[in-house]
């Protein structure tokens, strides 16, 4: 087995091609087909299924793939901490969710870092990829939500992966509007208020399931529903139609703005309000108890904005990103919705 061998397998299952990852690679075809057939017998499994339409990974093959890729990074590593210039470039990548209290966070990280050099990576994207990367290696800490329904099956993948979870903070769902929304006046809103619009929510590819969605209650029927790839769409989508979304009420003004709001999500009609939205004042961005969130005993307080989970967060980070770390241990952290 070769690093070759290695980068011609991870090629095939991102291209989906032998001819195309020929093409990536600048090899000949039968060169690669060669190659993953030599592969293939020292291993004694049959890592590709070929058909005309192009080659897909056998069950084999998604077991190979991860530890491929993991050795192709750990020897990239090695280059770059014994290569030619001798210099190491700190690196440091994050893979999440869309929330917007990691992209904090991760902001806070880069301005506390004190090495001369570093290449760091955000990475928002699906939830089965964020399992993926930090099980790869591509990432060292992944962010994600637990609930009393995907529990089971998403902890059963991190243990699959040989991953740990580290509790952020346990929070409540909550509606997630613009400020002139017609329902913004209201101190809570049933899932009856928002039949007329469209619920927001994030894609997660063809073989996704419900456990693997990014939103609190998956499972329930909406009427309407738009479909995205990232979160700025779903932000602009919130203002041009009137769409929303469900979340954690965790929400950074600091680069969000103040024009999306979180509002109580309730079982009944909510009742209008004074004030208008649901803003928070200086007074309840205090701790979560005041602000109607559960919080596991023990945990830090929340504000409003994130600042606890921001500071647990980079706080984590800065642990991975130490130089003087030799040793990463894959880690998934991340948000606990309570019933």
């Amino acid at each position: 087995m070769t690093l070759q061998q290695l980068n011609d397998v991870i090629a095939i299952a991102e291209t989906g091609s032998f001819n195309r990852a020929a093409e990536r690679l600048y090899i000949a075809q039968p060169s690669l087909t060669g190659a993953i057939k030599e592969l293939e017998k020292e291993l004694g499994v049959i890592l590709f299924n070929r058909s005309g339409r192009g080659a897909t990974l056998t069950a084999e093959g998604v077991s190979f793939l991860p530890y491929a890729r993991s050795v192709i990074m750990q020897y990239q590593n090695l280059l770059d901490a014994y290569g030619k210039s001798g210099v190491r470039k700190q690196k440091f990548a994050v893979s999440t969710q869309h929330y917007s209290f990691a992209v904090k966070a991760f902001s806070n990280l880069t301005r506390a870092c004190a090495v001369a050099e570093y290449e760091f990576a955000i990475r928002e994207t699906r939830t089965q990829q964020v399992i993926d990367d930090v099980a790869a290696g591509r990432s060292e800490i992944g962010i994600l939500y637990l609930s009393d329904f995907n529990r089971k099956v998403l902890t059963k993948l991190l243990n699959e992966n040989s991953l740990n979870f580290h509790h952020l903070i346990d929070c409540r769902a909550y509606v997630y509007l613009w400020r002139e929304h017609p329902l913004a006046s209201r101190e809570s809103i049933a899932f009856d208020d928002l039949t007329p619009y469209p619920c927001l929510s994030f894609e997660q590819g063809e073989n996704s399931n419900f456990y693997l969605a990014e939103e609190i209650l998956s499972t329930n029927e909406y009427p309407r529903i738009i479909k995205c790839c990232d979160r700025a769409t779903i932000l602009n989508l919130m203002v041009g139609a009137l769409g929303y979304t469900l979340c954690s009420g965790i929400i950074c003004e600091e680069l969000n703005g103040n024009d999306l709001h979180r509002h109580s999500l309730s079982g009944r009609r909510g009742k209008p309000q004074q004030r208008h939205g649901n803003r928070l004042s200086d007074k309840e961005k205090q701790p979560a108890q005041q602000c109607g969130r559960a919080v596991r005993p023990g945990a830090e307080a929340l504000s409003a904005d994130g600042g606890a989970v921001s500071s647990r967060f980079s706080a984590a980070g800065r642990a991975y990103a130490e130089p003087v770390r030799s040793k990463v241990q894959s880690t998934v952290i991340g948000i606990s919705y309570k019933s």
